[in-house]
């Protein structure tokens, strides 16, 4: 047998009487001693409560004190104060008294569950470790009213168990100092209010559950559970309880199940409610949804855009949606024109109802503007602002053209008016006979061309006339075409006009004698005709034979 002699413990197990003349067994123990050595078992001493019995005894466990069903009436007072974890479970204590953890500085967690408990006097956990209490179990006793009191020196508390007692009114300000709190479990208690006002994100900026199922709720009040903060509903536990079957209640549970919230998803079966009022006529309504087919649940839960419209000659409501809520919250709205509005509101245009809604009764033009509502709660001194944009819309104004419309209806005119230019554009004239003029006066049209070499097409009529008292008419496309002149190898040759003999190189030059008038009279008609036939096809000239 090997045995540790600084702990007094067992290490080894009792070997067999073996030989004496076998030494490889002795050197084999000897092996395994050496090996347990080094190991440090845990050390249990024995805690002597006030009842000098030895079946009254607390067990000691390093850190751990368990005093488990040991039938004690009250909190023992020789308790180590090396103690983090105190169990006194299954006990009979009825009451905790003042200081009655004093000098317990490294408490982490204390457990009373399954006791008597009834009372717990102010300051029980005084001069106790505080805020490093972290997890406080106070389920299955006989506590009825859940005191402002109870938990003040408690700042560091995360978790507290109070269910499966007979908690018929939890006090406004029973959870307010405990700002570290992620979980609370109230179920199996007899509550039929809650003060859901009292939870607000600044006062329980880490609370993720509150379980308050297995109670007697009969009502929901939906605006306070409106304002909670978004972890709180989704870890709110409501299920279980007396609730009368109404439309915004089952709105309330609809929208955490269609969100995912795991209040409701995992205990789809347990929400039940009671039809009427009557106890009997209780159903589940996410099975039986039958009973709600005729509810409107299109309206969000005290919902406000900070932007809203309205046409003239109808009513608007506007909430007033803020964290504060409660009977010591008061609202107040300022109108555009800096007019105080309170409840009951003023003057038949504005009605103010007391939960901070704000009504228009008959939108007006001059009721358009920012809407400014304040919240204020006197008990926390503590006030809120939100502001609503009201834009009231006149009957007969014109709502602006939308951008898609506008750019269809570009394209279309662009693609008739392209069709247009491709298909409806002006026939060509065939070629006119000019009639011929006499021989003085084509000297004058000749002096009146221009020195470009190109056929010009122009509508507007020249400010020349044929000959001396005739205009051109106006309504009349005229042709102006000059006469062409070529170069060929180096040397200028005469247009259509000119004979081969010529000497008439252009218009008032004369190289030689004039033609004869036959045949100056030929030569004419024949440019004429070249002229038009040029004029109607395109710049290169269309020399006749």
């Amino acid at each position: 047998m090997c045995v540790d002699g600084r702990a007094g413990f067992l290490l080894g197990a009792v070997t067999p009487a073996l030989p004496a003349a076998s030494p490889s067994w002795w050197f084999v123990v000897l092996v395994v001693c050496l090996q347990l050595l080094p190991l440090s078992p845990v050390q249990a001493t024995v805690c002597w409560s006030q009842v000098s019995s030895p079946v009254n005894t607390c067990l000691c466990a390093s850190d751990i004190v368990s005093c488990t069903a040991l039938g004690l009436e009250q909190v023992p007072t020789e308790i180590p104060v090396s103690a983090i974890t105190l169990d006194l479970s299954h006990n009979r204590i009825d009451q905790l008294t003042e200081a009655v953890f004093e000098g317990l500085f490294r408490l982490e967690m204390v457990r009373l569950a399954h006791n008597q408990l009834s009372e717990i006097q102010p300051g029980a956990f005084q001069n106790t470790s505080g805020a490093l209490l972290r997890h406080l179990d106070l389920s299955s006793n006989q506590l009825r009213v859940l005191k402002q009191h109870y938990f003040l020196e408690l700042s560091g508390l995360e978790e507290l168990l109070l269910f499966d007692n007979r908690i018929v009114q939890v006090e406004s300000r029973a959870l307010a100092g405990l700002g570290n709190l992620r979980k609370a479990y109230l179920s199996h208690n007899r509550l039929t209010h809650f003060p859901f006002f009292t939870i607000q994100e600044h006062s329980q900026p880490h609370l993720t559950m509150l379980d308050l199922s297995s109670n007697r709720l009969l009502k929901l009040p939906l605006d306070e559970i409106g304002n909670l903060p978004i972890p709180v509903q989704k870890g709110l536990y409501l299920h279980n309880n007396s609730l009368e079957c109404e439309c915004s209640m089952y709105g309330l549970f609809r929208r955490w199940e269609q969100r995912g919230y795991a209040s409701v998803t995992h205990f789809r079966q347990e929400h039940t409610c009671r039809v009427y009022g009557i106890q009997k006529g209780t159903v589940r309504f996410f099975k039986h949804d039958r009973y709600f087919e005729k509810c409107n649940l299109s309206q969000p839960l005290r919902e406000q855009e900070s932007i809203i419209s309205v046409k003239v000659g109808k009513a608007v409501l506007l909430h007033c949606v803020t964290s504060l809520s409660g009977h010591s919250v008061t609202f107040l709205w300022v109108s555009p024109n800096q007019e105080y509005v309170a409840p009951p509101g003023n003057n038949g245009s504005l009605k103010m109802f007391t939960n901070g809604s704000l009504e228009i009764v008959t939108a007006r033009a001059e009721d358009s503007g920012v809407y400014w509502c304040m919240a204020l709660d006197q008990q926390q001194q503590r006030n809120e602002t939100r502001e609503v944009n009201v834009t009231v819309v006149l009957s007969g104004s014109h709502e602006s053209f939308n951008t898609g419309f506008t750019t269809l209806l570009g394209c279309v005119v662009s693609l008739v008016l392209v069709l247009m230019y491709l298909y409806l554009t002006p026939c060509r004239c065939p070629a006119c006979t000019k009639v011929p003029t006499p021989a003085g006066q084509s000297t004058g049209n000749e002096a009146g061309a221009g020195s470009g070499q190109s056929s010009i097409l122009t509508p507007t009529p020249p400010t020349t006339t044929e000959g001396p008292g005739h205009k051109v008419s106006t309504n009349k496309h005229v042709v102006f075409l000059e006469p062409l002149i070529e170069q060929q190898n180096g040397r200028l040759r005469a247009g259509p006009g000119s004979g081969a003999g010529q000497g008439h190189m252009g218009p008032g030059l004369l190289l030689g004698p004039e033609p004869h008038p036959k045949l100056h009279g030929q030569s004419q008609q024949r440019a004429r005709e070249t002229d038009s036939i040029m004029s109607v096809f395109s710049e290169t000239p269309i020399m006749l034979p």
